[in-house]
């Protein structure tokens, strides 16, 4: 079956914060022009905001360039933050420490980010974008000269042994003049273009680290709403970049979150029961008794920052957002950046298109207002703090206050990355971690939480979750690293299981959170993440 094809000036993959600012901007700027411009978002989650998760503390001054009038539109920022608090944990101790100054978060509001993306997506499709939730971008195409055409979404209705099912739909081809990849973190597209366009030369690589969430309805008394509370130290050994998160909403409900950088050497650790002890420390554990778990969800966070940015235009598209690396790891928060970066581009896309004979070519204006815009100068300044935790929590917190407060950001060096997967030692050389089993009242196991996360695959669906080589789990990965696998998974995808003939990993894909951690921290780059059928994964309320 051939594949329909339709036409767009723009087509946008991923309808996130960069994405659908993108998407408004250009045709704000259509409209004031008094210029027709057709403008496209493929979204591979079952709806708008079903597959984004984040603290979230926004800061709205992005939000303010795009809508001045954000709040008589009804923007879902209902919780300014009152007080910030950062604490350092033993096992059993808390101490208070001075809140770092990009933590300070005044003017800044607690927000639930998917309902902020579901009102975006609503003011979007009001000034006319054609936002089509449901369809994974699978394939990206390319004219004959190379440059990119567009994009395809995926086949729907293949069985799991790749032939066409009964039920069987081709995907559709999206053209367009200029092509925005917003994928997220970790784009299965943008790695090859990152490949194609050799984006990546010259630049740190990226490293990462996941971030796991619950969502919590606790007791009035101990609801302090307006309340942000970050803390480091205990569980994770000071050789680990870590630390948590509790930011009170409103209606009772405490975000609690735990991140782990993905550079970690031991194998036998697992961020997700480092997320699960970390809520039985008697600091934390007092806001969640008698409470309710409402939600779960995982994602991996960019932390390369300033060094890890790639080139981020190329013939025929741009990068946006978090598939191009913009969080500020310091500050916590990378959603003002996500939408600082759509509304450049957008800005630099219309002035290319309105241009002769533009149609494929590079939008070499891009990358130049972003370097212009406070989000470089911003994402400059702390370009040295995540790397410099090399040197151990307190080397980290000691450099770190050296270069806010004596350099200002501005030290005549940079701090260089390495890759998160090239940092796993053997598991006989790291001490075991013993964790304890969850109560199922503060601490949960990984199946009940991803039952909360409402993620769901079709079944009869390829798995999506490609291995390289099918015996490197079993001779490489269990032999010298103890299967990590089955611990850097925040949803219990990855198992061993033990058959007459030896053991297997079995891939339980229709767990998966699409988190990507798999395809960052696997030590030998063996697993490849690629998008599942269209509408799987998580659908998560309010996170």
């Amino acid at each position: 079956m051939t594949r329909e094809a339709m036409e767009y000036d723009v087509v946008i993959v991923g309808a996130g914060p960069s994405g659908l600012s993108a998407a408004i901007r250009l045709k704000q700027l259509a409209e004031k022009a008094g210029a027709e411009l057709s403008v496209c978002v493929v979204e591979k989650g079952s709806e708008v905001g079903a597959h984004i998760l984040s603290g979230a503390v926004i800061e709205p001054r992005s939000l303010e360039e795009l809508f001045p009038d954000w709040k008589e539109r009804g923007a879902p920022l209902n919780t300014p933050v009152k007080e910030d608090r950062f604490l350092f944990l033993t096992t059993d101790k808390a101490y208070k420490l001075p809140t770092p100054p990009q933590m300070h978060n005044e003017g800044n509001y607690i927000v639930s980010l998917g309902n902020v993306v579901r009102w975006l997506g609503e003011q979007a499709e009001a000034l006319g974008v054609e936002i089509y939730p449901g369809f994974a971008a699978s394939e990206v195409l390319y004219h004959a000269d190379g440059s990119v055409k567009g994009i395809a979404t995926g086949d729907m209705g293949v069985e799991k042994n790749g032939e066409p099912g009964p039920n069987h739909q081709p995907g559709i081809e999206l053209h367009a003049r200029q092509t925005v990849f917003s994928e997220g973190c970790r784009g299965s597209l943008t790695k090859g273009l990152f490949s194609k366009f050799n984006l990546r030369e010259g630049v740190d690589p990226q490293t990462y680290g996941i971030g796991i969430k619950e969502l919590w309805e606790v007791r009035p008394e101990v609801h302090q709403q307006g309340l942000t509370l970050h803390t480091v130290g205990w569980p994770v050994s000071s050789d680990v970049y870590g630390g948590s998160f509790l930011y009170h909403l409103e209606n009772n409900q405490v975000a609690v979150g735990f991140v782990v950088g993905l550079d970690y050497s031991n194998p036998h650790l697992s961020p997700y029961e480092e997320f699960q002890r970390f809520k039985t420390h008697p600091e934390i554990r007092k806001f969640f008794e008698g409470g309710r778990r409402i939600a779960y969800g995982a994602r991996a966070l960019n932390e390369g920052g300033f060094q890890s940015v790639p080139k981020l235009s190329f013939r025929g598209g741009v990068l946006i957002g978090d598939t191009a690396g913009f969080l500020n790891v310091p500050k916590v928060k990378g959603t003002h950046m996500a939408m600082k970066s759509g509304i450049e581009a957008a800005e630099a896309l219309f002035a290319h298109l309105t241009a002769e004979g533009q149609t494929g070519h590079e939008c070499l204006g891009y990358p130049e207002r972003l370097k212009q815009s406070w989000l470089w100068d911003e994402l400059y300044q702390v370009r040295n703090i995540r790397p410099s935790f090399r040197w151990g929590l307190f080397g980290g917190i000691a450099y770190s206050a050296i270069d806010t407060y004596v350099l200002k950001g501005r030290a005549p060096w940079t701090l260089r990355h390495h890759a998160d997967h090239t940092q796993l030692k053997k598991a006989s050389d790291c001490a075991p971690i013993v964790y304890p089993k969850p109560d199922g009242k503060i601490s949960f196991d990984r199946l009940s939480s991803v039952f909360i996360s409402a993620t769901n695959h079709t079944e009869e669906q390829p798995c999506h979750l490609k291995l390289k080589d099918a015996s490197v789990p079993i001779s490489t990965n269990l032999a010298l690293y103890n299967a990590p696998e089955t611990r850097y998974c925040p949803a219990g995808v990855y198992e061993i299981v033990e058959d007459p003939s030896g053991p297997r990993m079995q891939i339980n894909a229709q767990n998966c959170l699409h988190c990507k951690t798999c395809d960052i921290k696997d030590p030998t780059q063996n697993i490849d993440w690629a998008v599942p059928e269209g509408g799987g994964g998580p659908n998560y309320p309010n996170m």
